[in-house]
């Protein structure tokens, strides 16, 4: 596994090692504490039955009673952890005949279900199940990590079409979602993302001169967005491409709370100002003022008075917003943020006894800085620079910074002096290596977790665009 140069070789490899350590016989066993197989398997024979008995109405009624994402407990993580690839194969096989019970009922040729009913049923079937969405953390120059995770996502069809991402991973998420899928790969290659090292830095820049450090400028971070993304707003970036860009930033001023940039809460907004705005940190960059297309077509400035910088230092993964615009209830996250990568060393390990206890002792420790920095609330409100850094801090040690399934770099501490630094092709090339080498041992997992709410996905977008005619002649033959 550690010598494969692509995905398939590294599958082979894990598939391996699994029937080696004699795991094969535990995947094929449907015996488990982790979850109730009895009633799995019954699930399975009774669709199976139905669909046999070409009974559509009854496979429709028992479908209605067993889509859940963590029907009778399958999506106990502990059971995607004890084997390199795969799991139970009763739960492949169970969301196998879901999958296949679906398409099987979403066949035009299958008209005894009155259609209308049909696509209800698909509707409140999505909405049940939920639907994935892929985080992109803060990065900095890590950004290029979140493009390999993409890319290894993207090239077996398992990119989500609700992206989010701030700083760095907003560049990332911008890029995804403002151009189609058949130029996207040919377009993002090393050579064209790295930046211009050669020119001159100015201002605190410069001060890192003696470091030997080439560090982005502000002109340099505003060039780099205007070549690589394409002045949209984001209503038009999702009706170029179908994916439901997601921005986060924070606000400059007090007494005002961050926001969540997308086509359904700001659909006019120019998404470049928007991914400058979520890139802006704190003390290095200037804050940006967001500017939109108005009735008139013409751009001007939203929101005049504010001005906006880093999404990540008051919301770095704003899952409970998406989970409320989109029904998100199923998180990836690509997780790159250099400040939280140290801490992340038992992301890839099953719960213990010593994990749980680790996140207990965080938590306390958490509720114990908020108590104090609450007493201390009246000194601090003397001076307003000490204070507005005491809130960022507050807020960084307050956010989640994990998913349903977190995919983090082989390499967990950053030299901090580099977290802005520039890029050579060579490094790019690495780093998106990494992002997609540390992918892999999550495709199995993504592409069962997400068979489903893909598959609904699809079924509903198809009846509500292009089976419009087979839906109205279904409806008259049955008149």
């Amino acid at each position: 596994m550690t010598n494969a140069t692509c995905y398939d070789e590294w599958r082979e490899a894990a598939i391996a090692h699994d029937k080696k350590a004699g795991l094969d016989r535990w995947k094929n066993t449907d015996k488990s504490r982790l979850f109730d197989h009895h009633s799995i398997r019954r699930r399975i024979g009774r669709l199976r039955r139905l669909r046999a008995a070409g009974d559509n109405a009854g496979l429709l009624f028992a479908l209605n009673e067993g889509i859940h994402g963590n029907m009778d407990g399958m999506g106990n993580p502990a059971l995607y952890a004890k084997a390199l690839f795969g799991t139970k194969q009763l739960i492949v096989d169970y969301i196998d005949e879901i999958a296949s019970a679906l398409e099987h009922l979403a066949d035009r040729e299958v008209d005894d279900i009155d259609a209308e009913a049909k696509l209800d049923f698909f509707h409140r079937a999505q909405h049940c199940f939920g639907r994935s969405a892929l985080m992109f953390s803060g990065a900095g120059s890590l950004l290029f990590f979140h493009l390999g995770v993409a890319k290894s996502l993207s090239e077996r069809e398992l990119l989500p079409r609700v992206l989010s991402g701030s700083s760095g991973g907003a560049f990332v998420s911008g890029i995804l979602c403002s151009h189609k899928h058949d130029e996207l790969w040919d377009f993002l290659q090393p050579e064209i993302l790295a930046y211009d090292a050669d020119q001159e830095t100015e201002g605190v820049f410069s001060l890192l001169s003696p470091l030997k450090l080439s560090i982005a400028s502000v002109d340099e971070v505003h060039e780099m967005v205007e070549r690589l993304i394409p002045d949209l707003t984001f209503q038009q970036a999702f009706e170029r491409t179908d994916r439901h860009l997601n921005v986060p930033i924070a606000p400059v001023e007090t007494h005002q709370s961050s926001r969540l940039l997308n086509a359904i809460t700001s659909p006019n907004v120019c998404i470049r100002e928007a991914i400058l705005a979520s890139c802006a940190v704190p003390g290095v960059y200037p804050p940006v003022s967001l500017a939109a297309i108005n009735d008139k077509g013409e751009r001007q400035t939203y929101l005049p008075s504010r001005r906006w910088v880093d999404g990540s230092v008051s919301e770095d993964l704003p899952a409970k917003r998406l989970a409320r615009l989109y029904g998100v209830n199923h998180f990836i996250v690509s997780q790159a943020n250099p400040h939280i990568l140290p801490f992340t060393a038992n992301v890839k390990r099953p719960r213990s006894l010593l994990s749980n206890i680790t996140r207990a002792s965080r938590r306390t420790a958490r509720e114990w800085i908020n108590v104090s920095a609450n007493a201390m609330s009246g000194p601090l409100s003397w001076s307003p620079a000490l204070n507005r850094v005491t809130n960022i801090a507050l807020s960084i040690i307050n956010q989640d910074y994990i998913g349903d399934i977190t995919i983090v770099p082989s390499t967990k501490f950053v030299n901090p002096m580099k977290v802005l630094a520039h890029r050579s092709v060579e490094e790019i090339e690495k780093l998106i290596a990494m992002g997609e080498r540390s992918t892999w041992p999550k495709i199995e997992k993504i592409r069962l977790q997400t068979k489903i709410s893909r598959l609904l996905d699809r079924i509903v977008h198809d009846y509500e665009t292009h089976e419009c005619k087979p839906i109205e002649h279904i409806a008259k033959r049955h008149a």
